[in-house]
């Protein structure tokens, strides 16, 4: 299993309360690009059209050797693939107070490219500052476990 992208701004400033795995609709020059890692996730979300759950606004550039490429939007929206009871469930969960829906990794699970996205709520300003101390606590931590050995 190879990470082509993981989104670390959504771990710092969301509260991660449950995660799924999705499959996605690309074309074979996306595909392509995001085996290369060309791939940003950073402000991505997941929107709901119909019975449908897409990827809206992750940046997935052209392909460097393909041919010319009209009309290709690097940001378009992405279907996922997911179940009917699953797309139900997390369209309840984006519309409840406080809930949105983010993606947190791209992979790839054997040919398939896969995508991990998470039920978050965001953190506030204390929330973050605690984060940073608990890493610089472990990271200490680290430190002097690794001078001692």
């Amino acid at each position: 299993m190879k990470l082509y992208a993981d989104n670390k701004k959504a771990r710092f400033d969301y509260e991660i309360i449950e995660t799924y795995e999705a499959g996605l609709v690309l074309s074979g020059n996306e595909v392509k690009s995001i085996r290369n890692g060309n791939i940003s996730l950073k402000g991505g979300f997941i929107t709901f059209h119909n019975q449908d759950a897409f990827l809206t606004n992750v940046h997935i550039p052209r392909y460097k050797y393909a041919g010319n490429l009209l009309n290709y939007d690097p940001e378009r929206s992405r279907k996922l693939l997911l179940k009917k009871k699953e797309i139900s469930y997390l369209r309840g969960k984006s519309q409840e107070k406080g809930l949105t829906i983010v993606p947190l990794t791209i992979y790839n699970k054997g040919r398939h490219i896969k995508i991990e996205i998470a039920v978050v709520k965001g953190k506030k300003k204390y929330d973050k500052r605690e984060s940073i101390k608990k890493r610089e606590v472990n990271r200490e931590l680290q430190r002097k476990m690794k001078s001692t050995i």
